[in-house]
């Protein structure tokens, strides 16, 4: 079996850390030799004299983290790493007197580090075969700083074997579709395929997209995925700026989008910008657009058409210039038959349509969720958690019956895992907690249908603030809960009067306490404020 050597430059900036918070970094080079899937005999490392410390200090922890390779540092002199002369002569010159053995030794071209016309002449050696062998990339985590190796990918250049675009580019597309699936394997192949559609629309097209599907689909975060992939292509440098239509007061609607200047209202005390200023050069996310009134549906479209708007009581436009991410559970075509919204509006934030299935339609993708969102949790739990087999056996068995609702679509379903990983005892979920569970997503199910306890007038209540689909969604106990807060805070003179309310036991038990804080969190949970609960009409 061939040796395995890689061949790739020291990364002064990727590369760099001294301090033990370095094993919290991303860092390529030694993330590279920690794959155990990928077993590297011979690690050539090229690097400037003047990086020689940070060039020891990787050779050492590639030693640490992988005994068996062979570290060798490899001095170059490159004059201006970003001369392309100056950088192809070098890498050249050490191409030619290097003695490769490819009968008896694979070669890697590392091409992770470096700058950029560093990797390009790597990849132009690698390609005339003056560098034989197969490019190999890799790519950070999800989470730079989670100590994880990341991924890798191989290229081979061999032309005669492979089309040359398609080798070019096909590591960065995987890592497109994998953050717009959020890093989980789906086993649907319709879902496979609009996102891959997606992803075309995100690299090509700055248009209006509108993102169609029942409540829990994913809609919100794969936005903000689409945000997040066209931020790191370089595509957009503004913000995500999210906003969910149902808790758009009528009065406020106006003055939230759009913003106002001082004086156009009674109470607008100062100037505000609203949120399609905030968004300028970035993404907005309208969720719930169909619940937009008509004349907010009339402002938005001039903007989208001239990239221009009249704040509420201003003399000057306004301009700003983003990408629309629509969402809708809706039926937007019966809404216009039915004058509540807009027909030209419509046309124009669905040139670009796609539709999220729900749960029910992905059942290959509920198992891959479950095991996601366990991955997850560890990032506030704390520890790993995992079902025992019987439990899991039983779970999937629920999740997957004809019978079983998920009226949330996943958003119960990672509900139900989180409940579940937080309540787990020694990190193991047991078929107990499992069957509780059950019951109460069930009971759950029953309430909002009608089928469980009476909701008295807590339905009512959240419906107006939040609007009748966001508050379907919430469980009979939060939602008990929530109504309560909000009588209270309704009650109070002040948002500090109201927490010193609402946590007058708990707050004797504690030397400090800042109730107002408390609740101001609490409240953020449901896209609440204080202004949203005690000044929405009854």
């Amino acid at each position: 079996m061939a040796n395995n050597i890689v061949i790739g430059l020291l990364g002064p900036t990727l590369d760099r850390g001294q301090s033990d918070e370095r094993w919290k970094r991303w860092r390529p080079s030694v993330a590279l030799s920690r794959h155990d899937d990928f077993l590297i005999d011979r690690f050539e490392l090229l690097y400037q004299k003047e990086h020689q410390a940070l060039a020891d200090t990787v050779a050492d922890d590639i030693r640490t983290v992988s005994p068996d390779t062979k570290l060798q540092l490899q001095p170059i002199k490159i004059d201006d790493p970003w001369d392309f002369q100056s950088v192809y002569t070098t890498l050249l010159d050490f191409a030619r007197t290097y003695p490769f053995q490819v009968d008896d030794e694979d070669y890697f071209i590392h091409v992770t580090t470096g700058t950029q016309v560093q990797q390009i002449c790597l990849f132009l050696l690698n390609e005339a075969r003056y560098l034989p062998g197969r490019l190999i990339h890799g790519s950070p985590p999800e989470s730079e700083h989670s100590g994880q190796p990341g991924e890798y990918r191989t290229i081979d250049l061999d032309l005669s074997k492979y089309d040359d675009i398609a080798s070019r580019f096909q590591h960065e597309q995987a890592v497109s579709l994998s953050t717009l699936k959020n890093g989980i394997e789906t086993g649907n192949a319709a879902f496979n395929r609009l996102i891959e559609q997606i992803e075309r629309v995100a690299v090509r097209s700055s248009s209006p997209v509108l993102l169609m599907g029942p409540t829990g689909a994913g809609k919100s975060r794969l936005a903000e995925r689409v945000y997040q992939q066209k931020r790191s292509d370089g595509l957009i440098n503004g913000l995500f700026v999210e906003v969910n239509c149902t808790t758009l007061r009528s009065g406020l609607a106006m003055s939230t989008l759009f913003g106002h200047v001082k004086g156009a209202f009674t109470g607008a005390v100062g100037d505000r910008a609203g949120l399609l200023n905030a968004a300028q050069g970035g993404v907005l996310f309208l969720d719930e657009i169909g619940e937009l009134g008509l004349d907010e549906q009339t402002m938005l479209l001039r903007a989208l058409e001239e990239n221009r708007y009249l704040p509420v009581g201003a003399d000057a436009e306004t301009v700003s210039d983003f990408q629309l991410i629509s969402g809708t559970n809706r039926d937007l075509n019966a809404d216009v038959r039915a004058g509540r919204f807009r027909s030209d509006l419509l046309a124009r934030i669905n040139l670009w349509t796609f539709y999220l299935p729900g749960l029910s339609e992905r059942p290959e993708d509920i198992e891959p969720n479950i095991e996601f969102e366990l991955e997850h949790i560890v990032g506030f739990l704390g520890h790993q958690v995992t079902f025992n087999k019987e439990a899991k056996t039983r779970f999937l068995q629920f999740a997957l019956r004809p019978e079983t609702r998920w009226p949330g679509n996943f958003r119960d379903l990672n509900a139900a895992i989180t409940r579940m990983a937080t309540l787990a005892t020694g990190g193991r979920i047991s078929v107990e907690a499992v069957d509780e569970e059950i019951d109460r997503l069930e009971g759950s199910w029953d309430a909002q249908s009608g089928g469980g306890l009476p909701a008295d007038g807590d339905m009512d209540l959240l419906e107006r603030l939040l609007g009748d689909k966001r508050a379907a969604t919430i469980d009979l106990f939060d939602r008990a809960q929530l109504a309560t807060v909000i009588r209270v805070c309704r009650d109070a003179r002040t948002l500090s009067d109201a927490g010193r309310k609402l946590f007058a036991i708990s707050r004797q038990y504690k030397t400090s306490s800042n109730d107002a804080d408390r609740l101001r969190k609490y409240l953020a949970r449901f896209n609440l404020s204080w202004q949203v609960v005690t000044t929405a009409g009854d």
